[in-house]
């Protein structure tokens, strides 16, 4: 960037353009981009009174109180969003503190909330019902199917998000996925019922890369929901169903492996589904549930001669 450039950035909102034309933000993947872009078009909309929104603070007088203020806003959307937001925008005032725009970061002075080791767990009644749910309005369909993939594969829904046509092959009825986080390939059966909403969601987005698009263009172009768009509708439907506010999409995963684990699936097996590479970290889902407990003693009576 030119220096000429820099004297054009006067507020926050001006210094976030500044970074969206920048080499470090064009380096970035462009699953990552989208994700950065929601993130901070929502921080610059950020009221920190009734006059005043985050983005239209003046960059150098931007400070710790305003950072305070945003991040707990952002709060009540839930943990994990206000500290991806926080980040994310910390990313941009680093690169303006280098600049010389800024004297320090303000949002470094906030302490961020630890979120809590999640054990919630769906019920399968609880699953169809906010299947059922979503799959009646078209408003909710992609989410619905991302949240039945997640539940069905037993995968993240950071990677369902974002998964193409090409990963589906609907002849062999099998997704082939490459894991976002370590990198793990698995391979997996897709059963009925997922195997036809797919179907039906091909014939009417099969026009674009992506298996769960948002459903209507945006800008005339069909892209996959960013990072922390999802939660938002996926609360709509629990509202509608009338389910506990507690559960979330992410719970999908871990509520299938536990179902595994409860099942007496081979540990091996289970590795096979979730990617893990490691049998230690199956450690978390092996939970001390009555379903478990009546497993474990049901399949020792099988071997007592009392």
């Amino acid at each position: 960037m030119a220096n000429k450039d820099t004297k054009k950035v006067k507020t926050l909102s001006d210094m976030i353009d500044y970074y969206f034309r920048s080499p470090q933000y064009r380096s970035l993947r462009g699953r990552t981009q989208m994700d950065y872009e929601y993130c901070l078009n929502n921080a610059l909309a950020t009221k920190i009174s009734e006059s005043k929104t985050l983005g239209s603070i003046k960059l150098d007088r931007l400070g710790k109180a305003d950072c305070k203020l945003a991040y707990q806003e952002w709060l009540t959307r839930g943990v994990r969003t206000a500290n991806i937001t926080a980040t994310t925008l910390s990313v941009v005032l680093n690169m303006a503190e280098q600049m010389e725009l800024l004297m320090i970061n303000p949002m470094k002075a906030v302490k961020r909330m630890t979120q809590k080791p999640r054990q919630v767990m769906w019920t399968p009644d609880q699953v169809r019902l906010f299947l059922d749910t979503a799959y009646s309005d078209f408003k909710w369909r992609s989410v619905g199917l991302l949240v039945h993939m997640a539940y069905e594969f037993a995968q993240r829904v950071g990677d369902m998000r974002l998964l193409k046509w090409n990963n589906i092959n609907f002849e062999a009825r099998r997704l082939d996925l490459t894991q976002s986080k370590k990198r793990a390939e698995v391979h997996l059966p897709i059963e009925d019922n997922l195997y036809k909403m797919l179907q039906q969601q091909q014939e009417d987005f099969g026009f674009q890369e992506y298996v769960v698009p948002h459903v209507r263009p945006i800008n005339g172009a069909y892209r996959p929901y960013t990072n922390i768009e999802v939660s938002p509708i996926v609360n709509e439907v629990k509202a509608v169903c009338g389910l506990p506010s507690e559960l979330q999409a992410m719970d999908m995963r871990r509520t299938a492996i536990t179902e595994m684990v409860e099942a007496g699936v081979d540990s091996t097996q289970i590795m096979a589904v979730s990617g893990h590479t490691n049998p230690n970290s199956m450690k978390p889902y092996l939970k001390h549930t009555f379903a478990s407990a009546n497993n474990a003693l049901s399949r020792r009576g099988e071997y007592k001669h009392v």
